[in-house]
């Protein structure tokens, strides 16, 4: 697999949210990912978890990047890989009863935070399960000197980007109809964070 798109904190992080988020997938047949990157967590998920079907998604100029990884898996229960921007209208896929992202919020603009939960409030089918994996503020307060160091990094590279308070993404899932189900903590001061439909 050399050669591949790789993440040192995907490899890092993968196994842990494996054993989170296996347990509240095994009712599930299909997870779509939004912003699957390197596609780390979608070839290793799709793999633990052979009875899901896992759509990875991203941003179209990233999009190769997602086949390279996905293209040498084996199996067949990964979807081939479709560009999703949130944001851009209309969704080229079908929401299934759960999705996953990882590492995300905090990369995208808040107004493409905000057309998340507004196509989860269209698309999303009963009984949905949302998994967000990621670093949050909680009542605007950093939760690690880390978090304070990783987010002025981010502003500083893009100002639209930045660790997002839970309330603020907890208020956007309540109007999509989603209430917080779980909110566990993960290494590296990151949040395993879960909404269900209500």
């Amino acid at each position: 697999m050399d050669g591949l798109p790789f993440s040192q904190a995907c490899e890092n992080n993968k196994q842990p949210i494996l054993d989170r988020i296996r347990p509240l997938l095994i009712d599930r047949d299909k997870v779509l990912e939004v912003g699957s990157g390197t596609a780390q967590h979608a070839v290793f998920f799709a793999e633990a978890m052979p009875w899901l079907s896992w759509q990875p998604t991203d941003l179209a100029p990233a999009l190769h990047l997602v086949f390279m990884r996905c293209d040498a898996y084996g199996g067949d229960n990964l979807e081939p890989p479709v560009a999703l921007d949130v944001a851009g209208g209309d969704w080229p896929v079908t929401v299934p009863s759960a999705l996953y992202t990882a590492n995300t919020l905090h990369i995208m603009a808040w107004e493409a935070v905000e057309a998340l939960f507004a196509g989860l409030a269209r698309y999303a089918q009963p009984d949905f399960l949302l998994l967000v994996y990621g670093p949050f503020n909680y009542g605007g307060q950093y939760t690690a000197e880390s978090n304070r160091q990783f987010d002025y990094w981010l502003k500083e590279r893009d100002p639209m980007s930045g660790i997002r308070d839970f309330e603020a993404v907890d208020a956007l899932a309540r109007t999509a109809g989603l209430a917080c189900d779980a909110d566990l903590a993960m290494p590296a001061n990151n949040r395993l964070i879960t909404w269900r439909s209500v």
